[in-house]
């Protein structure tokens, strides 16, 4: 028995709501789909469609409780004890995505994650950098993965046990901005909760333009510092946060963030242009994080 859960916000879901239905009918197993949606004024219509199909609900929230707070009301709201989160913007690339993830399970089985994809080419030099990062950076092949389990771990497709879920549900005390799945993450590595990887991706369809890409991740890195301040991720855990420390060790963070200060108009163009570099995104996060840092101090 399967619930799948997929919040969403100013998005269609439907078509992908469709392609899990046909699967889990075709499945023979007993299952649900809900879909909350975080408040949207956009595809109300569109997504409404969803109730007309057996098994499956639409719900528009009465207002905006945020990314963490809508997963958590899933995972309260469903019906059976084996949980599939998707996020919207996400497409099933094959017949055999449910059955892939079910038949993975196992006695042992805690948390599965599937993977991601990107598509082969760009869309357009408007949103090339969230598609670079998405390529370079989250759709790794199963071994990469498999390296680093939890660091590796992305909430847009992942099957959980409603009993783990309700150890490590999503903190809502946390400021909305990012980083939540890295968070969700360290608590399951915290917890000695295990996430198994395997080969069943899906392809990410919602990518944001540039510059919003860039304030997303320039949030990312606010809410990282906020976490380590907090002492809810330990910097040795995340690669920036690591890098900053050592750097702060070795008393050569000034250097870093004087860099930074001097060259990040330079940075931010090439970030904004249609051949954006991970070297220097890298570089442009760790500055922003150090300055951070000094002004904590």
């Amino acid at each position: 028995m399967l619930s799948i859960l997929i919040p969403t916000y100013n998005y269609d879901v439907f078509s992908l709501v469709q392609s899990l239905h046909k699967q889990a009918i075709d499945s023979g197993k007993v299952f649900e789909i809900l879909v909350f949606d975080d408040g949207s004024k956009d595809f109300i219509e569109e997504n409404n469609k969803i109730n007309t199909l057996d098994n499956a609900s639409y719900t528009v929230l009465d207002e905006n409780i945020g990314r963490s707070a809508i997963r958590n009301l899933l995972a309260q709201e469903a019906t059976y004890d084996t949980l599939l989160f998707l996020d919207a913007d996400v497409a099933v690339l094959n017949d055999n995505f449910l059955m892939n993830y079910l038949e993975a399970i196992t006695d042992e089985t805690q948390i599965i994650y599937g993977g991601i994809v990107y598509s082969e080419k760009s869309t357009d030099k408007d949103h090339v950098l969230r598609w670079v990062y998405g390529r370079q950076r989250e759709a790794l092949p199963l071994g990469e993965r498999l390296k680093n389990p939890y660091l590796r771990f992305l909430t847009l497709s992942f099957l959980i046990q409603k009993d783990v879920f309700k150890t490590i549900s999503f903190n809502e005390e946390i400021p909305n901005l990012r980083h939540e799945d890295t968070l969700f993450a360290m608590d399951a590595k915290t917890n000695d909760i295990n996430i198994q990887h395997i080969d069943n991706p899906v392809m990410h369809l919602g990518l944001e333009t540039n510059d919003v890409f860039l304030r997303k991740s320039i949030e990312s890195v606010v809410s990282l510092k906020l976490f380590v301040n907090d002492g809810l991720i330990n910097p040795d855990d995340v690669t920036l946060s690591r890098v900053a420390k050592r750097l702060s060790e070795n008393y050569i963070s000034g250097i870093v963030l004087f860099f930074y200060k001097m060259f990040e108009p330079i940075m931010k163009r090439n970030l904004l242009s249609k051949k954006p570099s991970m070297f220097l995104f890298d570089l442009y996060r760790l500055g922003y994080y150090l300055k951070l840092k000094s002004k904590n101090r």
